[in-house]
Parts: C-alpha cells; sequence; structure tokens
C-alpha cells in the first residue's frame, strides 16, 4: 500500500483518527444501511423499504400471510376482510401474491388479477409490505410448476422456447408498471425459482443443471432490471431447508446462487424444520437445526450487506395450538444472531388447508400472543416504510 503525506490541522487529525476507529468494517456484525440493491437506478421508495427491513431486522420480525386480503376459511374477496385481521386487529406487515400463472385474467388461486393490483396499492398506502412468487407454468410441456419436464435449457438464449420465456417476462412486467399509487411505482420483493434446490419444479436441482438455473436467475434479472427498466423490485433468493442436511449449512444454502449482483435478499423457505407432524426428529434437534439455519442465513446476509427472511413457512392447519410461540417465536428469540425481517406463512385456502388461524380456531390464543410480543410487528406497528 502506497502512502501519500498530506497536511492535516492537528484537531482535524485527531478527528480523522476517532473516526477511522469507528467506522464499521465489512466484518461488522450490523449490516450496513445504505442503498446497496443492485439496480443503481433503483426508485427512493424502493430504496428506503430495503434500508427499512434492514432496520426493522436488527429488533423486530415482521409477520406475513399469503393471498390475506382475497380469502380465507369460509370466505372470498369480501372488501377489507382478513383472517389475520379479524384476530388481532390489524392486516398483516407482509402480503405475499403469487403472479406466476396468470390465465384469463385470474392466477393460479384463482385470484383476479386486477384484484391483486387493487389489494397491492392498498396495501402499500397503508404502508405494508407487498411480496411475489412466480409459480410458473412449465413453458415447454405447457404443465404446471410441478410439471418437471425439462424446460431450463429452452428457455436460455437460443433455446427453442425462449421466446416465450421472453413474451412472459414482458407480460409480467407490464402488469407490474401498473402496480402504481398515483405515479408512484408500488415496490415489491421479487422471489423468482423459489425453493430451487427441491425436486418438484421444474426449475428444480437435478430437472435443470446449477448452470442453467444461475443463467436463468440472471437472464430474468437483467431483462426485468435492464430491458423492461423495471426499478422497483428488490430480488430475493430463497431454497429450500427440507434439502439442506445441516452438514455443511452455508455451502448447502448457497447451491444455485447466482452472485451478489443479482440477488438483494436472503430468504429460506422452511416448512421442515417447524413441522413436527411431518419431521420425524425429535423436537429438540428440530429447533436446534432450525435456529442454526437462520443464524447461517443471518450470516451470509450481514457478510454480503444485504437482509434476510423467512420466506415461507407454517404448519399446514396449525395441528399444534401453540405452534407459532413454540416452533417460530421461541427458537428465533434463543439467539441474538438471528436477524429476520419477516416471517411469511401460506395460505388460508380452507378448514384442511391453512397457515394462519381464523375465529374459533384452537390457536387463536396463541397468535395474540404472538402477534402482541414486542419482537412482532403486525402491519399496524408499521411506521415510515418508504421514508
Amino acid at each position: 500500500m502506497k502512502l501519500r503525506l498530506i497536511y492535516i490541522p492537528t484537531a482535524s487529525l485527531v478527528m480523522v483518527l476517532l473516526l477511522s476507529l469507528c467506522k464499521p468494517t465489512t466484518a461488522s456484525k450490523t449490516a450496513p444501511i445504505d442503498n446497496t440493491l443492485i439496480d443503481s437506478q433503483a426508485t427512493k421508495e424502493t430504496i428506503n423499504l430495503y434500508n427499512n427491513l434492514k432496520k426493522t431486522a436488527e429488533n423486530h420480525i415482521m409477520f406475513g400471510h399469503q393471498d390475506d386480503m382475497a380469502y380465507g376459511v369460509g370466505w372470498k374477496k369480501i372488501e377489507g376482510k382478513s383472517d389475520v385481521k379479524d384476530i388481532v386487529g390489524s392486516f398483516p406487515a407482509v402480503h405475499g401474491w403469487d403472479l406466476g400463472h396468470r390465465r384469463e385474467g385470474v392466477n393460479l388461486d384463482q385470484i383476479a388479477i386486477d384484484d391483486i393490483r387493487k389489494w397491492m396499492v392498498q396495501i402499500y398506502e397503508r404502508g405494508g409490505i407487498n411480496t411475489i412468487s412466480l409459480h410458473w407454468d412449465n413453458f415447454t410441456s405447457g404443465g404446471n410448476s410441478w410439471d418437471t419436464t425439462q424446460t431450463v435449457k429452452h428457455l436460455l438464449p437460443g433455446g427453442k422456447d425462449h421466446d416465450k420465456f421472453v413474451a412472459e417476462l414482458d407480460d409480467l412486467g407490464d402488469f407490474l408498471t401498473t402496480v402504481k399509487s398515483g405515479e408512484t411505482l408500488v415496490p415489491m420483493i421479487f422471489r423468482p425459482f423459489h425453493e430451487h434446490n427441491g425436486d418438484w419444479f421444474w426449475w428444480g436441482k437435478g430437472i435443470c443443471s446449477e448452470e442453467e438455473y444461475i443463467a436463468i436467475w440472471r437472464f430474468t434479472v437483467n431483462y426485468m432490471k435492464n430491458t423492461k427498466g423495471l426499478h422497483h423490485l428488490i430480488y430475493c433468493f430463497s431454497p429450500d431447508a427440507s434439502r439442506m442436511n445441516n452438514k455443511d449449512l452455508r455451502s448447502e444454502y448457497l447451491y444455485g446462487y447466482p452472485g451478489d449482483e443479482y440477488v438483494d435478499m436472503l430468504g429460506i423457505d422452511d416448512y421442515w424444520n417447524v413441522g413436527r407432524d411431518i419431521n420425524p426428529r425429535p423436537a429438540a434437534e428440530q429447533e436446534r437445526i432450525f435456529i442454526e439455519t437462520l443464524e447461517v442465513v443471518t450470516q451470509l446476509a450481514e457478510e454480503k450487506g444485504m437482509v434476510a427472511a423467512i420466506t415461507e413457512t407454517g404448519l399446514e392447519s396449525i395441528t399444534n395450538p401453540t405452534w407459532f410461540s413454540d416452533e417460530i417465536l421461541n427458537p428465533i428469540k434463543k439467539s441474538d444472531k438471528i436477524k429476520m425481517a419477516y416471517v411469511l406463512v401460506w395460505r388460508n385456502a380452507n378448514e384442511k388447508h391453512h397457515y394462519a388461524p381464523y375465529p374459533g380456531h384452537k390457536a387463536v390464543a396463541d397468535f395474540k400472543d404472538f402477534c402482541s410480543d414486542e419482537k412482532v410487528w403486525v402491519e399496524d406497528d408499521l411506521k415510515g416504510m418508504y421514508q
């Protein structure tokens, strides 16, 4: 390292030395609060949301729910209604939507696309947060996301179905430009190709190669950001915990990682380590692995200057009436190394398939305790997330 001699007054020199001692390094525990988004042209609202996600994760975790405003157990499309709100008096802080399957004006769960747009704007205007997943249909076979006919290699430039994929990105991008409050594009967390380390989706491990997965992720980000000119997206990488065998959680998590230039946020989809009805491991071991997994994801996010979240989780039908406390909140509280911006549970389709309680459910009391805990934030707790 070359030294350059310059004159600095004594008082100024003292201040410089003090500041250099106080300045955080890349190894500091807390991720820097600045615009580290991969999109250098990100809108100010998107930058502010990203930075506030980081700040929130330091001491709190936001609660999220898929399709919360669209339907619940025993009802559908009632304005202002929500199973979560009916219990705790507030909408969730984070709202999940799926835009991967859009046919005849509805998504794969039969929600009208126009309604999704309307609700996303309402959520933004109330101060809440939107995140989107993409259960894309198989572009080669015409089947759904779970049709594992090889297609990724055909979607890349030069592939026989590349034009189909580009047309889908064009259509999706055009829709996202209509999600506006006045002239402001609504920022959203964009989570494509999730759970790619599993083998149940056509973009999954063993269905496509790791190199093909990285290539399709990079192409998608470049196309949305640079070709379509979308600057209100936060790009989230989200593997599935069930395919991480606890031998080397760090390297297992990074399977298919497309690089820091293509990712803003690190997520984890984890039903396995919080589902004592489906996981054969003893409860104590299951909790230990859950904690260790979240610690690893947090550490990776901090090293990369990113934010982390539990992007999907839940226990189907919530058979454990104290699940929210026993398997989510209490384990997270046991480690100060865990910093997750939010935890999102899946949708409430019916009495046999739901992940948040509804009025009369046996988990209502525990869910109220969970949402009222000082660590957990719902939508009414959010202040200025876009400022």
